[in-house]
């Protein structure tokens, strides 16, 4: 499939996520812009940094009246084992069969060692400051991340596949662009 765009409706996915099965994106947005966060899976230690700094700043990103939601390729009852149904203020999407990222060709990289940069470094080098270890292998070890800000009826405002592990909005960014209205920027 194509690249979804500016302007484009997303689909209205239906997924699980660690407690609930058969939920759908137009349930979870709930009439807000939200913001969807694609990763690789819960193992990954700079995935989970990813989580913690989003969990730990959620406050910014509610503050824009807004939401964002994390996908992972992990599969729901192994993040049901890894982490309880309130630790996360944000929806986690389980797509271990990696559908989502197929129907909105989020792509992996050519090779993880073509993915680190200099941002992902640095994450790398917090992540294991906290003591986050890489945990279980699931999904697409090369899979490249990618951010998406949807308004409440599912048109696309932002599009961003990144190039590179570190190529994603930050917290501060995220809040920034669930608080513009209309067509964020297209990357």
């Amino acid at each position: 499939m194509a690249k979804i765009n500016v302007g484009e409706k997303m689909e209205n996915f239906v997924f699980d996520t660690p407690y609930k099965r058969g939920m759908d994106l137009e349930t979870i947005v709930g009439g807000k812009r939200t913001g969807l966060l694609f990763s690789r899976y819960y193992g990954c230690s700079l995935c989970r940094y990813d989580m913690i700094q989003l969990k730990e700043q959620y406050d910014k990103i509610t503050a824009t009246g807004g939401q964002v939601v994390f996908v992972l390729q992990s599969d729901p009852d192994l993040l049901a084992r890894n982490f309880t149904e309130t630790e996360y203020p944000f929806w986690v999407i389980a797509d271990p069969e990696q559908k989502i990222y197929q129907a909105l060709s989020i792509d992996p990289a050519t090779s993880i060692k073509d993915a680190i940069d200099e941002k992902a470094l640095k994450k790398i080098q917090a992540a294991k400051k906290l003591g986050l270890q890489h945990g279980e292998y699931e999904g697409n070890e090369d899979q490249l991340p990618a951010a998406f800000v949807v308004e409440p009826d599912l048109t696309v405002a932002y599009a961003h596949y990144a190039k590179t592990a570190g190529d994603i909005p930050d917290v501060d960014e995220f809040a920034a662009l669930l608080a513009k209205k209309g067509c964020c920027c297209c990357k």
